[in-house]
């Protein structure tokens, strides 16, 4: 498996890093938070060492992911949402499936048509497929983006249509109030790329299943995160 995890070095073994690691990413939780959890366990670790971990294996985690995990949905659903870092303004594009699959996503200082074309190019340049249709809102800057790729594409727009993308922000918004905002938007890309992907994993509709399908899934689920992080 590419993207070689080395545990070397750490005081505690590779099992409480990566239980740490997937607790934060999982869960709405504080590093504050985690350090209590961990001294339930009789673990001695401050919040400080947790987000250092988080840090240092979240982007490896994240990228181990992504490359087990490959798009076939062909319907996008696109969005943006402001977040404040630092006083300023600043807007996060975001892309899902009609799985609620979180495709790709870009915290930018513009919401135009340029903006528009950075996220459609990532998005594109990433993945394996071209979409049939993408839904957006009514925001302009996507069919300026769309002319100028100059893609065959249904392009649907409209305020309900677009509930899939929309409802995707609402755990990141749950999170952004938990951190009391982002710090700067390097790190916001940083802990939405981990978040994204371990939400992906874990995404397992338990709403459209029975019971016992959710916990095969949920199994399988983690097998894959201890798959993820096992050391390269």
């Amino acid at each position: 498996m590419k993207n070689n995890i080395s545990y070397r070095c750490h005081r505690f073994p590779p099992e409480i890093i990566q239980y740490a690691v997937w607790l934060y990413s999982k869960f709405t939780l504080s590093y504050r938070d985690i350090e209590d959890l961990l001294s339930e366990r009789d673990l001695d670790i401050s919040y400080e060492t947790v987000r250092r971990w988080v840090n240092k294996f979240g982007t490896d985690y994240a990228k181990r992911i992504r490359s087990n995990r490959t798009a076939v949905d062909t319907t996008w659903h696109l969005d943006e949402m402001v977040v404040v870092i630092s006083g300023r303004k600043y807007w996060l594009w975001r892309a899902v499936d009609g799985e609620g699959e979180v495709l790709e996503f870009l915290v930018q200082s513009r919401r135009n048509r340029r903006a528009a074309l950075r996220l459609f190019s990532k998005l594109l340049r990433k993945r394996k497929i071209q979409p049939r249709t993408i839904v957006t809102d009514k925001l302009r800057s996507y069919g300026a983006a769309l002319k100028s790729l100059q893609i065959d594409v249904d392009h649907q727009q409209g305020i309900h249509r677009n509930n899939r993308a929309e409802n995707s922000h609402l755990p990141v918004r749950r999170r952004e109030r938990k951190m009391q905002r982002f710090k700067s938007p390097g790190s916001a890309q940083r802990f939405l790329n981990l978040h994204a992907s371990v939400y992906n994993l874990f995404n397992i509709q338990r709403h459209l299943t029975t019971r016992e399908t959710m916990k095969l899934f949920r199994a399988e689920a983690m097998d894959q995160w201890k798959q993820v992080v096992a050391a390269g």
